[in-house]
């Protein structure tokens, strides 16, 4: 492909979302949980990220979830809970999902005691780590997030 202006197909956000999210409902993923897959793949896209947008759509998500690696319906559990800590199984659901339910309570947990640490496995591929730690600063706290996923 060369540079030429005629080669480029732009596509805005929104129609990008809507496809995005038509994607993960075929293939079995709740509408609720394909709009945050979606947000978050875009949104790495938006900060130019671009190894982990859209890119990874076909590759990584629609594929393994055909290929029965991952599950298109997130049932986390947490299986351990304490007043500043918890450990969640995320039983290879939507990591997208798993990581922004699991970092909101970790800012749950530390609104009300001032620290809030979760740990997450058996969880999948996830987007771009700084998604969940913008949640952490706009609630106006410190976030970390890592994977191995």
């Amino acid at each position: 492909m060369n540079n030429n202006s005629k080669d480029i197909v732009w596509v805005d956000f929104d129609s990008l979302e809507n496809f995005m999210v038509d994607v993960f409902k075929g293939i079995g993923v709740p509408e609720e949980d394909a709009r945050v897959c979606a947000d978050v793949l875009i949104t790495a896209d938006k900060r130019g990220i671009d190894s982990h947008g859209i890119g990874r759509l076909k590759p990584i998500y629609y594929d393994r979830i055909k290929a029965g690696i991952q599950s298109p319906k997130t049932d986390m559990e947490i299986v351990k809970d304490g007043s500043t800590t918890a450990v969640i199984d995320g039983h290879n659901g939507m990591g997208q999902v798993i990581a922004k339910k699991s970092m909101a309570l970790a800012i749950e947990k530390a609104k009300k005691m001032g620290l809030g640490m979760v740990a997450v496995r058996n969880s999948t591929h996830y987007g771009i780590a700084g998604y969940y730690v913008l949640m952490a600063i706009e609630a106006g706290m410190i976030g970390i997030s890592g994977t191995n996923a």
